[in-house]
């Protein structure tokens, strides 16, 4: 952000960005905005890319690259670096205001026993910057972004796919997203029932207390995998294997589910598509990249591919391909995660913080 003493940015941190009060509707209207730009064709998505250190296995990096157009952006709002900063007031472009809209980079971690230190799994940071003049805008604490992000794809993509009278939920997982994607699918379709459970029964027991804190709809705490997806009508497997190993079995998918599968490490069975009416995924070219991922087996032996695609999410928000059509059909959506989604949620408290005057204003040059 150019100033009359410099460049700055607006720096984030997690307590600031909690501070600013950003409401679920809007983290899920920003999501759905993003990913009607991908089906638009108004976005730019670079594959993600990897960084493995010699670390024993203990965890890895993921870095995300993308860019949402002006219009993707939906460009407005205050003057990014609003605030003075140094005596020098900031001035000139705006945030997502570029006439090319706004690009960005995220670094999330994904260290499956950082519990242990009483840290996230995933720990992310994520810059913006202003694609005409390669001017950064904010740097800001991206945790809650990657977890809040990939619950409101898991919502959007079952608004789109699942049936509407959804009412059992069966999760797996107790990390970050899943408080995400239970407590967004809960508002969306008025569950009657919520089954959780992961690896470890300290985990789950303190996730379905933080979820009965947050909701009255009935959270009961399985065992195992299998009691939770039994029948269910929405089953999501976000858990952190660092082994495959089939948590979801492909018997427990009922006529009409909707499923989603994004754990890092496979936990399907590789039968597992042959009962699918529809496959759709976020993107088909990242679904195709990478080492990690749910389906990833599914790719790399042909059973997954474009031809068995139904297709991506953005087509089917977007009207070019249809969504559910019979209330029998088993769809499966695979999300790996997009930057562009990380960008918008981003975007959108970048431009929540400028009106509150929220953050730190650091100077860059």
């Amino acid at each position: 952000m150019a100033t009359t003493g410099g460049l700055w940015i607006r720096f984030l941190s997690g307590p600031d960005i909690d501070s600013l009060g950003l409401s679920n509707a809007e983290i899920v209207d920003a999501v759905e905005d993003a990913v009607r730009a991908h089906g638009d064709g108004r976005v730019v998505v670079e594959p993600r890319v990897h960084l493995v250190p010699d670390n024993d296995g203990a965890g890895h990096f993921n870095v995300l690259r993308g860019h949402l157009s002006a219009s993707g952006a939906q460009a407005g709002g205050a003057r990014a670096g609003g605030a003075q900063a140094g005596g020098a007031q900031a001035g000139g472009a705006r945030a997502g205001g570029s006439r090319a809209g706004v690009s960005g980079v995220k670094v999330v971690g994904d260290f499956v026993a950082n519990y242990a230190a009483g840290l996230p799994s995933e720990l992310g940071l994520l810059t913006l910057y202003d694609p005409d003049t390669g001017v950064p805008l904010s740097i800001m604490d991206a945790t809650l972004i990657t977890a809040c992000r990939t619950g409101a794809m898991t919502a959007v993509g079952a608004r789109y796919l699942a049936r509407p009278d959804s009412r059992v939920l069966g999760h797996v997982g107790a990390r970050g997203t899943a408080f995400w994607n239970v407590v967004l699918l809960d508002e969306m379709f008025g569950l009657d029932e919520i089954r959780v459970t992961s690896r470890r029964p300290e985990s789950r027991e303190a996730f379905a207390q933080q979820l009965a804190s947050v909701t009255g709809t009935r959270v009961r705490v399985a065992a195992t995998a299998e009691e939770a997806f039994d029948g269910a009508d929405i089953l999501v497997e976000a858990s952190r294997l660092t082994e495959p190993e089939p948590l979801l079995r492909t018997a427990s998918v009922k006529p009409g589910a909707f499923v989603v599968p994004y754990g890092t490490v496979s936990a399907v069975e590789l039968d597992l598509l042959d009962v699918m009416d529809k496959v759709v995924v976020d993107d088909w070219r990242e679904a195709q990249s990478g080492r990690f991922g749910a389906l990833r087996r599914h790719v790399d032996t042909g059973r997954l591919s474009a031809a068995s695609l139904h297709a991506e999410l953005g087509q089917i928000v977007t009207g070019q391909r249809p969504g559910r059509e019979r209330d029998d059909e088993r769809i499966l959506l695979w999300h790996r995660g997009l930057a562009i989604l990380d960008i918008a949620v981003g975007l959108a408290i970048l431009r929540r913080a400028e009106q509150q005057d929220a953050g730190t204003m650091l100077r860059y040059r």
